[in-house]
């Protein structure tokens, strides 16, 4: 509660981390129904939250909207994993190994959001800016691995990481229609992504 006579500014500035925190609060508790429930409503992330429906109103105007916010929580996550596997040092082809695995974790506790927003063409908004992170992280490690010669492909880098991103896509769809575990996909998936780079599977 405002003190009487307390300036303008540090009640403001009260509002707006009062008004981040309980945004913040509402995106964790999306995220963790989400990655369970891709069906979950307003109500549920509300009270997961512990915050009114209101509220959720207040930051996000739609579900959609917090669907959308959720996928940058989760991208935004999934860089920091591939930041700490340090993709621009050592070999090209460990980096690789390194990258393949933080992809493959994040899209596997993620699963079910990501299927959502495709679902609802969520993913397919601003798509290219929401990648380029990751994107921008994959051509410099192919470039590099080009550079040295352990990639042995005349293919842009460019061209290489869309052929990547869509056999990660192609593996997620396989475990969804059943055709394969996702043991079975990861196996795939890395066989398929070494072969287009020239690489013997280590």
């Amino acid at each position: 509660m405002t003190a009487p006579g307390e300036p303008a500014a540090p009640r403001a500035r009260r509002r707006r981390a009062d008004a981040e925190r309980s945004r913040s609060a509402i995106l964790d508790a999306a995220v963790r129904l989400l990655r369970e429930r891709p069906e979950a409503s307003l109500e549920a992330v509300a009270r997961t939250a512990g915050v009114t429906r209101q509220t959720v109103y207040a930051h996000f105007s739609s579900r959609d909207e917090l669907l959308a916010a959720a996928v940058d929580r989760v991208t935004t996550e999934a860089v920091a994993s591939m930041d700490a596997a340090a993709l621009d040092e050592g070999p090209a082809v460990a980096a690789l190994l390194r990258f393949l695995d933080a992809s493959w974790q994040a899209h596997e506790a993620n699963a079910f959001l990501l299927q959502a927003a495709a679902a609802r063409t969520i993913e397919n908004q601003s798509g290219r800016e929401r990648h380029e992170p990751v994107t921008d992280r994959l051509a410099r490690l192919f470039e590099r691995g080009i550079a040295t010669g352990e990639f042995v492909t005349r293919q842009d880098s460019r061209w290489l990481v869309a052929a990547v991103v869509a056999l990660g896509h192609a593996a997620g769809d396989e475990i969804t229609a059943g055709r394969l575990t996702a043991p079975e996909s990861q196996a795939a998936l890395r066989v398929s992504v070494f072969r287009l780079l020239g690489v013997e599977d280590t």
